[in-house]
């Protein structure tokens, strides 16, 4: 059986980091990668200019709904963006 495993971080649009780095390693590692997003990034490799963080709500709603449907077997756990 595949093991599911759970990241909860922001986004990296360039792909370094965040929720991308993590799927990527997950899938290297022979996991089945999900994620819930907690805030959005406007980044490069040199830097980030502008987070946007996720309503907390939201986020809640997110783990909500994987979790009445899926067993999650293990998390990563990355920036909050609420501060």
């Amino acid at each position: 059986m595949i093991p599911n495993v759970l990241s909860i971080a922001g986004s990296d649009p360039s792909g370094g980091a965040g929720i991308q780095a993590d799927l990527k390693t997950f899938s290297a590692l022979g996991c089945y990668g999900m994620a819930a997003l907690t805030a959005l990034t406007a980044q490069n490799t040199k830097g980030v200019a502008a987070v946007h963080a996720v309503p907390p709500e939201f986020l809640y709603s997110q783990l909500q709904e994987i979790f009445v449907d899926i067993n999650v077997g293990g998390r990563e756990n990355r920036y909050g963006g609420h501060g």
